[in-house]
């Protein structure tokens, strides 16, 4: 062990610390994995999933990216999503994005990033069906905030237009699509008050028979 020593010595005093708290808290958690919600965020790193809804570990079910994308050619985020639906029978799927968030501001900027360039496109995209809506606010910063919204409720929306999640409504099971958005610098969970229960929901055009 060359490197980042101080990172398993912070594993070592968190691991004592909980088993201190609760002795048989590792031993519970090796035998199942039985998760309520799956929480499909941003990989920005001020951005903790579990600690800022105040879970333990094994209770959320959890998919990170740049943006937090939910494309239907990722096969990745597809099978993050499939498997918390079909086998870990999940009944809230969360898209929680964040103000301030930096996927968000690149896709607005007009250059080149790279590779990205690629991802952010899908972030165009939203920019683009809400156009008129985002250019109307004429403060720089409201614009920016807005379009961390509405790419949450775009990303909802693609969720729900999956065939896993219409199959899990159509088979009766109870999955509910969630929208939020965090505010890193408070600290603070916004509902966007997108809450997607069930295919009447959606635009006929995604319906699936």
């Amino acid at each position: 062990m060359r490197t980042l020593k101080h990172l398993f010595s912070n594993n070592r005093k968190w691991a004592d610390r909980t088993k201190v708290t609760n002795p048989d808290f590792f031993t519970t958690l090796s035998r199942q994995q039985n998760p309520e919600y799956l929480w499909i965020g941003c990989s920005d790193s001020r951005v903790p999933a579990n600690e800022i809804v105040d879970l333990a570990p094994g209770e959320m079910f959890v998919h990170r990216n740049i943006a937090n994308l939910v494309i239907h050619t990722d096969l990745n985020c597809l099978s993050v999503i499939q498997y918390a639906v079909e086998l870990l029978n999940i009944q809230h799927i969360i898209v929680c994005g964040h103000y301030g968030c930096g996927g968000i501001k690149a896709a607005l900027e007009n250059r080149e990033h790279g590779l990205i360039d690629n991802w952010l496109r899908n972030i165009k995209d939203v920019y683009r069906y809400h156009q008129e809506q985002i250019d109307a606010l004429k403060d720089e910063n409201e614009r920016f905030d807005l379009l961390c919204e509405l790419n949450v409720v775009e990303q909802v929306s693609n969720i729900c237009h999956t065939t896993i999640v219409q199959n899990a409504w159509k088979s009766g099971q109870n999955v509910a699509v969630h929208g939020w958005i965090y505010g890193i610098e408070d600290g603070i969970l916004k509902d966007l008050n997108v809450c997607i229960t069930n295919r009447d929901e959606i635009s006929r055009i995604h319906r699936m028979k």
